[in-house]
């Protein structure tokens, strides 16, 4: 495709690769982050996930290196990554030592298996669909070289286990009903990025393409990877660094990182498809309040809106909704909206008439408005890849915070259509032009969070509150999001797990999943293991279908409650931690949840490990995801670590036998640990200005917290407190507070743990 290279030229940092039929550009960003281009489709990069101009000066070095009886090659080399050009494209990453990190494919691709003809016949006539795993051949592509011990993580919130090699996935934003399988090629998000953890070395790759796209992982064969898409340009970002932590921290820098969320957020929320009007809301704020279930938010599901209008409330079961919400606020409770993009048609529907008379929804390829159904009906789409659609529909937000509404819950926006896909050729725009379904899909949600965020943010100045289904990269920046609809099943329980993790390493690190199950029917022991997984993920939230039974904990009887209770008022305890996290994850882009790999990526056992995991790096969470089991083997990396319920200390780099009754998930704290705390509240703020505890646990060790108002933007402007606590040992722990701009805790207590 690209012939023999005949030479390069150099303009800044960007440097051109000329070959006999294809130019390539490589260009420098940083020291660890070469951008590997080829146009293809665009002269230009396009991207949606990177935002503003990322170059950092960076040194580097560019020559022509002749080799007797090998290729010729032009070698780039930073202060960390080296670049070697070959003939035909082929382009090979070292690291400062020389050590191969990744290269081109150069041989033929040849399938693991291949399936004779008469015999594909022959299953379809069984009734057997044929997945011809290895056909992978697309219009854009790479392959790299697999050695025999690489791992891949990332890639979002794909289903399965924590380590991707072996596997095939689709970027393709799905709404699939169906049970989520391991098998499942795609779900709701795109997130084309993925860490190669080697033997001795890491890197990840960022493929910044937007069409539909295919990633497989060595299961065509072994010795080899490769991504591909349908369109677009070979565009991806080679990430260098000496540790998968180093990795992610680039990666967001490309990308961005997830902001500080409002503290609230951070709390305990309950939802159901079904909660249909104004008693039903008042009748559970009670009932949480009389089971002491501390809680911060009751999500508005569909049945709010008038016909499943957005931007309207039902009148007729809610007949104030000022008032209703108003009341809930009074009880520290916090309202969150479900906004779907599909808008109804209906003449004098304001939100449909506007659109129609502005130009703001995607078009048939004869220019008529493209019409499909959803919720409502017949609806069509707002195009927001424009930004004057985007402004439009962030200002009608209005409507919700003018009622006292407090975050939005973006769905079905893959988007999501019940009279077959959207055709690939629905007109849509990218920013300045016109472009396609084809090419804007895996960004639709993407771009209706940004403009829920921009819109949210310029309305209230407040930090504002989005969670959606469907995302791309760099939709962090924006929203926070759930993993879609799972099942009341242990295999769905079991894979929340993988799924938050690699949804960490992929920058989206405000996540979480439907507690006990979207659809079907949980169990009392499924939801109580489920709540011992749930209160550690970052967003907290109970959700269900209707049609199904509910899933609020009373409703399983007094242990079951007693159960929940706990692990919701050990979230709360834990409130001042999981804030510092996401204070950590604004400055470095590590997530809250992390797999262990991600801190022990040197320790062999820890890199196919799906059902333990890190909150930070402090705590160690081994929560039971089999029925029926009441003890579980639990494996500690190196180091001292203590059980947070026992306090009984265990040395690393073993494996122990545990006990695990049903109101005990395994938690281990690391030695040297300081864990700042929160005395016992039924909301966020319910205390208006409450003490800090601080476990600190045998050995040595340091801890920055942090603390502001929890509401708004200004602690960007130094309106915060940051301490620096230091653990000396034997019962001496010292305090700094390192910076001052936020109001003095009233007490700090210190518990040493023994």
């Amino acid at each position: 495709m690209y012939g023999k290279l005949t030479g390069y030229e150099k303009n800044g940092q960007l440097v051109t690769i000329h070959y006999e039929k294809q130019d390539m550009t490589l260009h420098v960003l940083t020291p660890e982050i070469i951008n590997v281009f080829v146009p293809f489709y665009t002269k230009e990069h396009r991207s949606k996930a990177i935002e503003g101009n990322k170059e950092l000066p960076t040194t580097f070095r560019i020559e022509e290196i002749s080799q007797t009886g090998r290729e010729n090659c032009i070698m780039l080399t930073t202060d960390v990554l080296v670049c070697k050009a070959y003939d035909n494209g082929m382009i090979d990453f070292y690291d400062k030592a020389g050590n191969l990190l990744c290269a081109d494919y150069r041989q033929k691709r040849i399938p693991r298996f291949e399936l004779q003809e008469s015999f594909i016949e022959f299953i379809k006539q069984e009734g057997h669909e044929v997945d011809m795993a290895g056909s992978m051949d697309y219009p854009v592509q790479c392959v790299k070289e697999l050695d025999e011990k690489d791992c891949i993580y990332g890639l979002g919130d794909k289903t399965g286990v924590l380590n991707k090699r072996y596997y095939e996935y689709e970027n393709w934003n799905s709404d699939i009903p169906d049970p989520h399988e391991d098998c499942f090629k795609s779900l709701y998000k795109s997130i084309p990025f993925f860490i190669t953890l080697k033997e001795n070395g890491v890197y990840g790759i960022f493929y910044d393409n937007t069409f539909k796209s295919y990633f497989n992982f060595g299961k065509e064969n072994n010795s080899y990877y490769s991504f591909g898409s349908d369109n677009g340009n070979l565009d991806y970002y080679f990430i260098g660094g000496n540790s998968m932590p180093d990795i992610l921290a680039n990666y967001t820098y490309l990308t961005g990182r997830m902001p500080l969320p409002q503290k609230w957020t951070l709390g305990y929320h309950q939802s159901r498809w079904g909660y249909d009007s104004e008693e039903t809301f008042r009748t559970l704020a009670a009932k949480l309040k009389e089971c002491r279930i501390p809680c911060d938010a009751l999500h508005f599901d569909i049945d709010y809106m008038d016909h499943y209008k957005v931007f309207t409330w039902n009148k007729e079961r809610f007949t104030d909704a000022r008032t209703l919400l108003s009341d809930l606020k009074a009880q520290g409770i916090k309202a969150v909206t479900i906004i779907d993009p599909g808008v109804k048609v209906e003449k004098d529907y304001n939100m449909y008439e506007e659109g129609m008379k502005n130009g703001y929804y995607a078009k048939a390829p004869d220019g008529s408005v493209y019409v499909n159904a959803v919720w409502p009906g017949d609806a069509v789409y707002p195009d927001f890849g424009n930004p004057k659609v985007r402004d439009w529909w962030g200002s009608h937000l209005e409507f919700y915070t003018d009622l006292g509404v407090n975050g939005v819950w973006n769905d079905m926006n893959e988007p999501a259509s019940f009279n077959g896909p959207l055709p690939n050729d629905v007109i849509f725009t990218d920013e300045d032009r016109p472009s396609t379904h084809g090419e804007m899909h895996n960004v639709y949600g993407h771009n209706m969070a940004k403009a829920t965020y921009e819109g949210w943010k310029k309305l209230t100045g407040k930090r504002p509150f989005v969670i959606t289904r469907a995302c791309y990269s760099g939709s962090q920046k924006y929203t926070t999001a759930w993993t879609g609809d799972n099942q009341s099943l242990w295999t769905h329980l079991r894979m929340a797990i993988p799924q938050q993790c690699n949804l960490g390493l992929s920058g989206m690190a405000f996540v979480g999943t439907d507690i006990g199950g979207f659809g079907a029917d949980t169990t009392p022991e499924l939801l109580a293991r489920w709540v011992e997984v749930g209160c550690f993920s970052p967003l907290f939230r109970n959700h269900c279908a209707k049609g199904n039974m509910n899933q609020e904990p009373w409703l399983f009887g007094e242990d079951v409650l007693n159960i929940y209770r706990k692990y919701v008022e050990l979230r709360y305890s834990l409130l001042p931690y999981f804030y510092d996290l996401c204070r950590v994850c604004e400055k470095t882009g590590l997530p809250v949840i992390r797999p262990l790999v991600l801190h022990y990526e040197n320790d062999k056992n820890v890199r196919n490990l799906n059902d333990e995991f890190l909150v930070g790096e402090q705590l160690l969470v081994a929560p039971v995801v089999e029925q029926g089991a009441v003890k579980r083997m639990v494996y500690l990396p190196e180091g001292i670590w203590y059980d947070y319920w026992t306090n009984k200390e265990y040395m690393g780099n073993q494996y122990y036998l545990t006990d695990a009754p049903l109101d005990t998930c395994p938690i281990f704290v690391k030695a040297g640990s300081i864990l700042p705390k929160a005395p016992a509240q039924m909301y966020v703020g319910e205390i208006e200005n409450p003490e800090l505890i601080l476990d600190v646990y045998p050995g040595c060790g340091s801890y920055t917290h942090y603390q502001d108002n929890g509401e708004d933007f200004a602690y960007l402007d130094g309106a915060y407190n940051e301490y620096l606590f230091e653990n000396k040992g034997n019962g001496n722990l010292s305090i700094t507070r390192v910076h001052e701009g936020y109001r003095d805790y009233p007490d700090i207590k210190i518990n040493y743990i023994s």
